[in-house]
């Protein structure tokens, strides 16, 4: 599986080349800048492209504009953006084509090789990975009143956190120990208090939660 790498810092970008070749990705090419993302993105047609948010020379959200752009030109482009803190607008710039295959991770999860390789392998497959501090927070802004994810119990916000990281019914199951069918009977009644259509596919039932939990935030 072919990487392009965008990270300004040599170190982590050095750690992370290490890392992912280490399980058996290629490193198509680590950049270290927005214009080189770019061109790298365009020439080289990696399997999936993980992208510092924050890049050179506009050092603000370089990084994340030169992957929608390419994900604009080449539709369901796999990628994986870091970030050094949550910003809940960047989540929705990266999740609003609704086509899959993005993932938002904070930088601290890198330093979890597990975590951040089964992210990479998520999103490489069309699959979504939401760092769990990014679903937090969406959820935190519903959990009050009369609002539908208030409704929700304790073990159906659960199950919505989970879901909403990309986990399937199967994973989410062993990771609660519980059976799928528990699960399955769970994420219906969450589609329902939620006002929302129930779907098999794990990419579009996510992303339809994330877009209702944060539609209030523009």
């Amino acid at each position: 599986m072919r990487v392009v790498l965008a990270e300004d810092l040599f170190l982590l970008r050095d750690g992370l080349v290490r890392m992912l070749e280490a399980y058996g990705f290629e490193i198509a090419a680590a950049v270290e800048s927005g214009p080189e993302l770019t061109k790298a993105l365009r020439e080289l047609q990696p399997d999936v492209a993980v992208v510092d948010v924050r890049l050179p020379p506009s050092h603000t959200d370089e990084g994340l504009q030169c992957a929608l752009r390419a994900r604009r030109e080449r539709p369901g482009l796999p990628v994986l953006v870091l970030s050094q803190h949550v910003e809940q607008l960047y989540a929705r710039e990266l999740l609003a084509d609704g086509s899959g295959g993005v993932g938002y991770l904070l930088k601290d999860r890198v330093f979890d090789a597990d975590q951040f390789i089964d992210a990479v392998r998520r999103v490489a497959a069309g699959g979504t990975a939401m760092d769990p501090q990014v679903i937090q927070q969406l959820l935190a802004r519903r959990r009050v009143g009369d609002q539908p994810v208030g409704r929700l119990t304790p073990r159906e916000r659960e199950v919505l956190d989970l879901m909403a990281q990309g986990r399937s019914n199967a994973a989410i199951a062993a990771h609660l120990v519980v059976t799928e069918r528990a699960i399955a009977k769970h994420t219906s009644n969450i589609f329902a208090k939620l006002g929302l259509e129930v779907s098999d596919d794990d990419n579009r039932r996510v992303l339809a939660v994330l877009a209702y939990l944060d539609r209030d935030a523009h």
